[in-house]
């Protein structure tokens, strides 16, 4: 079949090379390289479900991607375009084969739309099919689709548009230029297609496959891109594009493409059949026993499913997940594993725990990637590699060239927006959120979790804004066959029946199936069927009963450690439950609602306990506003104090006795053991959480007051014995929750809390419609009250989450709607920051005797490049490094009025990761400012009306 005549003027790529790069070159590259990942990235399973879904051959899905691929970049095929190069235009302005409408090379077109509005016309004469309406039309959609590469889609054409594409859109150009779009086309469609040629596409995609094809096409065109593939492509001076040379030059690109994925670290994973004795060094506890027994039977099936897993914190969830995942990677063909968690701290965590099972347990491409805003610095996460050994693979403890190990992400994985295409991940669960926001390139998202195990830990952790974009994604993963695994240890049946019900939706199960989630135990979901099998209740392992005290206080938190406490007030009562800690010996934790609070609480123990405080690891604070670097000390100090007993545990590892104050940050991040908790008042189900930090693991030693059980002291604000939220709380906590959470409290501090039997009643019992029945008259209305305005709160947030999230995939054919038909594309911090909460991130310099500027007090580390005034070298790795180990995150409030020195020096600037940083420039506190610091330890600055200090206790502000 013979090749259109191509005109090679006509280029596709130019910056940074050695001369332009022809179109067709770069359209026939891509199209290779998206086959190379059809063939290397999805497993067989994931190719005969996308065949399925469409109809068709999985060969003749492979020519489609391919095909469709080729034309992603058609529409610089177009005068404003290629203007963009004035000495290449120049040859062709000068043509008469390429006249136009004058001023078309100054319109305002984006080669992508250009695309989508040319590609119209050339599938219809295709014959794709053509509905009535553009926006349902398959020939439209695909175009659509590819005018979508970079990122975002545009808008759904009309009649009148398809009937005079030039008319409306004169940067299209005249007869001339659209003849050349159809001899590019063309030429693609013949060299992919061979002689036999494909089939048109007759119905619409499924918006879930037609966001996977875009998605790799994306990958495709990135991967082609760079400099170092395309330099080695380039055409020899005077290359024509015949037949001859077009059929050579796809036959090069087809020969590399396999080496440019998997040089990309591009792969699929593999999960050996093994039993769970096989895959961790420890006899199974009943939960972990009853998943490996029977789930490998729930799904012989093949396909997705949904496996909902509650138990205890400690109970090992995160190894059941794990077998879990491997079980269901092998009947669904997932070629992959992404752990979703509510915190950085926690995906740090998780990080090292994937690692080394899939060091152990993981075949096959096993590149593994940490994903959350700061991965980067992080030491488990390491510095990007930069020269990986391509052919990374092959059996279990593979290694490459230079000493990395299989498990490494090379550095193109680590670019931006990359890192969920890794065969294995761990991070943040907004990293996973994000696909179902309307934000820029959300396809590839979707695409790194649609041929992945998706587990997400602490499932009850999520507020309704995060809860309903979960359910919205929960929806798409079920459309895609997308295996998931969710954790939780305190999930309400009805949250726990949203999430499953979303997931069968996406399956094609509309029907409701209600889901009572036993507790311990587990339960799963067919895709297949949308079958809901019986719930699984398994024995806890480490039964016990959680004893209260629930203590009424007068809230006195505004005072200083060095003020006078009454009797009655929440620091004298906190004195009181401390003391045989201090006497007797022992570890407790107390945890605190706000970080200035924890601040106070501190300084409260330092001042009464002062030989505790002298000790080593004697007294400890923990909170979110200390420097990152500092917090991590922090943090890896209590992990080494307070964790989990090992077998080559040093003899006075454990703190004879030690007091750890904290906020919210131990609820889930931290694996840490403690002898008492000591909490402020908090919503039933993270005073549960921090219930099991006590007496976690068994241990030896205990003190002899301690006894057999753990114990809870719940520190609960009242006036005149009723619940009353301190102001200083804000909207931490719904007031309607606490005081539900009081009176479930009080109802069992007689016969304490017994785990596992009585976590699920009171989770659910929290929550229950006729809570307010059981009360008084005058309490009920008043909760009645407060449960007004949390319902109100919550449904806000839901129909927020409901305007903003894309549509279901379910009959979603106008593409549009994922993202063009907003007229601003979302800030991905929406989701990242917990629904806009009010946050910047802070870096303080500190000013030394000699005039100059440090990023510690010390002032042993300087301010990099500090003194730049423009030009030269941007600011190196190492130095962005060293900047980012100091920040803090700040409310927003606290910078009003800021002024020119919170400013970034000059030669930050041009470095997006510090621009938007605040600056706080630091001097010694004078001695009648120091408010309980020692001297000499404390370092201010003033912002606007009020004056942030740094010193031990981290971050504070004050009038």
């Amino acid at each position: 079949m013979t090749v259109p005549t191509v005109d090679v003027r006509l280029w596709g790529k130019h910056r940074g090379l050695t001369s332009s790069y022809p179109a067709i070159c770069h359209l026939l590259d891509t199209a290779a390289v998206a086959g190379a990942l059809w063939d290397v990235t999805l497993t067989d399973e994931a190719r005969a479900r996308t065949a399925r879904r469409l109809g068709v051959s999985a060969e003749v899905c492979r020519q489609w991607l391919c095909l469709w691929a080729g034309l992603h970049d058609i529409g610089k095929v177009s005068p404003p375009f290629q203007a963009m190069v004035p000495e290449a235009y120049k040859a062709l302005a000068d043509d008469p084969a390429y006249v136009h409408k004058p001023g078309a090379e100054r319109e305002s077109l984006r080669h992508d739309a250009a695309g989508h509005w040319a590609l119209t016309q050339i599938l219809a004469e295709w014959n794709y099919a053509q509905a009535r309406t553009p926006s349902q039309s398959p020939h439209h959609q695909v175009a659509q689709l590819l005018g979508g590469h970079h990122g975002c889609f545009h808008r759904s054409l009309e009649i009148k548009h398809l009937k005079d594409l030039e008319g409306w859109m004169p940067g299209l150009g005249g007869p001339g230029w659209a003849a050349q779009r159809r001899a590019h086309a063309e030429a693609v469609r013949h060299l992919v297609g061979g002689d036999g040629g494909m089939p048109a596409l007759e119905r619409a995609l499924p918006a879930d496959v037609a966001v996977r094809f875009l998605g790799m096409i994306v990958v495709a065109d990135w991967l082609v891109s760079q400099e170092s593939v395309i330099e080695a492509r380039l055409p020899a001076e005077g290359w024509e594009a015949g037949e001859g040379e077009l059929r050579r030059h796809w036959g090069g690109a087809v020969a590399q493409a396999r080496s440019v994925v998997t040089a990309a670290r591009l792969g699929v994973a593999r999960f050996p059949a093994r039993d769970f004795g096989e895959q961790f060094p420890f006899v199974p506890n009943a939960l972990q026993a009853s998943v490996a027994e029977d789930l490998a039977g729930l799904v012989d099936g093949g396909g997705g499913g949904l496996l909902l897993v509650t138990a205890p914190t400690g109970d090992g969830k995160t190894e059941t997940a794990l077998h879990a995942a491997s079980v269901m990677a092998r009947a669904s063909g997932a070629g992959g594993l992404y752990f979703a968690l509510p915190t950085m701290a926690t995906a740090d965590a998780m990080f090292g725990r994937v690692a080394d099972f899939a060091e152990a347990n993981v075949g096959g491409d096993r590149a593994l990637t940490l994903l959350h805003s700061m991965a980067w610095l992080s030491d488990a996460y390491g510095q990007a590699a930069t020269t990986l050994d391509a052919a990374v693979g092959g059996g279990l403890g593979a290694t490459v060239s230079d000493g990395h190990t299989a498990t490494d992400a090379g550095q193109w994985l680590r670019g931006a927006k990359r890192g969920l295409l890794a065969p294995l991940g761990a991070g943040t669960i907004d990293q996973a959120l994000t696909g179902v926001l309307p934000v820029r390139y959300n396809v590839l998202r979707l695409l790194g979790l649609s041929n992945k195990v998706f587990v997400v830990d602490e499932a009850h952790a999520y507020g309704p804004w995060m809860h309903s974009l979960l359910v919205r994604l929960l929806e798409w993963l079920g459309a895609m066959g997308t295996p998931v695994v969710l954790l939780s240890a305190t999930l309400a049946g009805r949250a726990a029946t949203s999430l499953v019900e979303a997931y069968r939706r996406g399956c094609g199960f509309r029907d409701p199936a209600a889901v009572q989630p036993v507790y311990p135990g587990w339960l799963y979901v067919d895709a297949g069927t949308g079958a809901v099998s019986s719930p699984r209740p398994v024995a806890s392992g480490r039964p016990r009963t959680v004893r209260l005290d629930v203590e009424g206080v007068a809230w006195d938190t505004s005072l200083r450690g060095t003020d006078a406490v009454g009797a009655g007030t929440r620091s004298a009562v906190l004195v009181r439950h401390l003391e045989p800690v201090v006497t007797g010996g022992g570890c407790a934790l107390v945890c605190c609602t706000t970080v200035a609070e924890a601040q106070r609480t501190y300084r409260l123990l330092q001042d009464r306990f002062p030989e505790l405080a002298a000790e080593p690891d004697g007294l400890m604070l923990l909170h979110s506003r200390y420097p990152a670097q500092r917090r991590k000390e922090i943090t890896d100090a209590c992990e080494a104090a307070f964790g989990k007993p090992r077998s080559d545990d040093a003899p006075g590892r454990r703190p004879r006795r030690a007091i750890l104050v904290a906020t919210q940050v131990v609820e889930q991040s931290l694996d840490l053991d403690f002898d008492l908790v000591v909490t402020d008042l908090a919503p039933l189900a993270q005073l549960l959480q921090r219930a099991g930090r006590c007496m976690r693991h068994e241990r030896e030693g205990r003190p002899a007051w301690v006894g057999d059980d753990p114990r809870l002291v719940v520190l609960e604000p009242a006036v005149d014995g009723q619940v009353a939220v301190p102001r200083t709380w804000g909207t931490v906590y719904d007031a309607a929750l606490l005081r539900r959470t009081s009176v479930l409290l009080r109802e069992s501090q007689t016969a304490g809390i017994a785990v596992p039997g009585d976590v699920q009643r009171l989770v659910d019992a929290v929550y229950a419609q006729d809570f307010a029945d059981r009360l008084p008259a005058a309490a009920a209305d008043q909760l009645r009250r407060q449960d007004a305005e949390r319902e109100a709160s919550e449904l806000a947030e839901k129909q927020l989450a409901a305007m903003t999230t894309v549509p279901p995939p379910t009959g979603l054919v106008n593409l549009a709607k994922l993202s063009g038909e907003r007229t601003d594309l979302l800030d991905e911090a929406l989701v990242t920051t917990r629904l806009g909460a009010d946050s910047e991130r802070a870096v303080c310099l500190y000013r030394q005797p000699d005039g100059g500027w440090t990023l510690d007090p010390q002032g042993e580390i300087p301010v990099p490049a500090a003194d730049r005034a423009g030009g030269g070298k941007r600011l190196e790795r190492d130095g962005v490094r060293a900047v980012m180990r100091q920040t803090v995150p700040i409310p927003g409030r606290w910078l009003a009025g800021r002024g020119p020195d919170q400013e970034v020096p000059a030669g930050w600037a041009d470095q997006p990761v510090l621009s938007d940083l605040v600056v706080l420039r630091m001097t010694p506190t004078p001695q009648q400012q120091l408010d309980g610091d020692p001297p000499g330890s404390s370092w201010s600055c003033r912002v606007g009306d009020h004056t942030l200090t740094m010193s031990d206790i981290g971050l504070r502000r004050s009038a």
